[in-house]
């Protein structure tokens, strides 16, 4: 592994050990644990409260940089040894990894690609972070400014009562000293805190960061000129790939059509005997119909000429009873 690739990690843990370093030697006997625990403004709270959140987002930062950088060295190992078009990336989780799939996408359509651009879409995450973390800083220094104001507002406070009970209140003198005292001590130390944690402490934190995720641009960077941009130069050899490539795809294409125009013929096919079956299975049925209804026809005509020959019989019948008895029809 190089040792190059953890420079952030290593860089972000020497300024930790020393600011620790520092403070356990320098001001370990402060008392500053005690005006915490006395300070009714609550500022120093919020200031440190502030400082962590910035210092657990420099510390994520400074973890997702390195894992990037070393993504990043072992795909340079890959690309020296068998260029961008046999470059095999299974994962796209990291920024590094989705900016050389798109690189080597790019190369095989034979599209024209700005590697600056997309190099600093896909790190872009990472100066957002950085950039967060510096406003941080400056919120810090913020704060303390505030947490001036609101100290030597008790300080002004308590003095005006002091000057009150002046003479004739003693313990009331005492008390207004006391506070005036306290808001003192808030606003040296809001002041303070807020131009350490903020000014210098985080602003190390945000440089160290910031210059790990310079460092991975160059480093990308430096690898897409030194081994892909035969790869990426536009070629005969590059052209004819491409070509090729479209070839294949094509000639796929017409297979799978090739295949689709087989299955529909067959199933025409198919189509064409099942209506020639139901056409001959149509054809009985309605001969069996066509016999039914001339057999009923028939019968009809048949029972029609019975009834012509009753009624004819019926009319000579009463002819001849009348005759006999002497009345004729009309």
């Amino acid at each position: 592994m190089n040792q190059k690739s953890l420079r952030t990690l290593f860089l972000w843990f020497f300024w930790a050990a020393t600011v620790i370093v520092v403070y356990t030697g320098l001001y370990s006997d402060s008392g500053f644990l005690d005006f915490l625990a006395a300070d009714t403004s609550r500022v120093t709270w919020l200031i440190l409260g502030v400082f962590a959140l910035g210092i657990v987002g420099s510390f994520v930062l400074s973890v997702l940089v390195t894992l990037e950088t070393l993504a990043a060295q072992h795909i340079e190992n890959q690309v020296h040894e068998e260029g961008l078009k046999n470059l095999d990336i299974t994962s796209s989780k990291r920024a590094v990894n989705r900016f050389f799939i798109a690189l080597k996408a790019s190369a095989e359509s034979n599209g024209q690609l700005d590697i600056e651009a997309l190099l600093h879409v896909e790190l872009a995450s990472y100066q957002r972070s950085s950039h967060t973390i510096e406003v941080i800083g400056n919120l810090l220094i913020t704060l303390g400014l505030i947490g001036t104001v609101m100290g030597l507002t008790l300080t002004l406070t308590g003095l005006t009562g002091s000057l009150e009970a002046l003479g004739h209140n003693q313990e009331l003198l005492l008390s207004g000293l006391r506070q005036a005292m306290g808001g003192m001590g808030t606003a040296f130390y809001t002041t303070l805190l807020g131009a350490v944690l903020g000014g210098v402490l985080l602003r190390v934190f945000c440089q160290i960061t910031e210059h790990g995720i310079e460092s991975l641009h160059d480093k990308v960077l430096r690898t897409c000129l030194l081994y892909c941009s035969a790869d990426l130069r536009a070629s005969l050899e590059r052209d004819i790939r491409f070509l090729d490539k479209e070839i294949s795809s094509l000639g796929g294409h017409i297979n799978s059509l090739k295949s689709s125009f087989e299955s529909s013929s067959a199933a025409m096919t198919v189509f064409k005997k099942e209506i020639a079956e139901l056409r001959e299975i149509s054809y009985d049925e309605n001969k069996a119909l066509y016999e039914n209804i001339k057999m009923r026809k028939h019968n009809s005509e048949l029972l029609r000429h019975e009834a012509r020959q009753i009624k004819a019989m019926k009319g000579s019948w009463l002819t001849r009873v009348l005759a006999a008895l002497g009345i004729t029809k009309d």
